[in-house]
């Protein structure tokens, strides 16, 4: 059975898109069955070029992405989450809508990281921020492709979900 991971940010631009793609791209490398989205409650409507170019820039075909409201996985027609990351301070502060697991509840956490959008040094800057955060979350999603996903209790996945994001 596939684990939906649901991944949030604010506006959908950066963060939680570069956590999408990641996690897809590398549970796809490693042969698991996991699958990523990502959405926010403010969708910006667009993503940011730097965090396309790169998931580019790692390989990642990102010509289906899009920014998305989080009601897309709300409606009964969304499928079953297993996990909810917020992956921005504000997001992870809202008040997010119901969303339906295949038992119950997914697991909710927040793995916060630095906007990339606010560095500076121009586009060189920038560039060099979205590229750390990418290797950043990269790290954190191996870490949660390791974790025997198909047999862990909810209360032992929040743990472990809760430890990664301490790393």
């Amino acid at each position: 059975m596939t684990t939906h991971v649901l991944i949030l940010c604010t506006h959908n631009s950066a963060r939680s898109v570069l956590s999408e793609g990641m996690l897809n791209h590398l549970a796809a490398k490693l042969g698991r069955d996991v699958r990523a989205h990502s959405a926010g409650s403010a969708p910006s409507g667009r993503i940011n070029p730097f965090a396309l170019e790169a998931l580019q820039n790692a390989g990642i075909d990102t010509s289906a992405y899009r920014s998305k409201s989080w009601d897309e996985f709300s409606a009964g027609s969304a499928p079953a989450l297993s996990i909810v990351i917020t992956v921005c301070d504000s997001a992870a502060a809202e008040a997010c809508p119901v969303f339906f697991g295949a038992n119950g509840q997914p697991v909710k956490v927040h793995w916060g990281y630095p906007d990339p959008s606010n560095a500076e040094g121009g586009d060189e800057g920038k560039r060099r921020a979205f590229e750390l955060t990418r290797q950043a979350i990269g790290y954190r999603m191996l870490q949660l492709l390791a974790l025997p996903l198909q047999t862990m209790d909810r209360d032992a996945l929040q743990a472990a979900l809760i430890e990664i994001g301490r790393s």
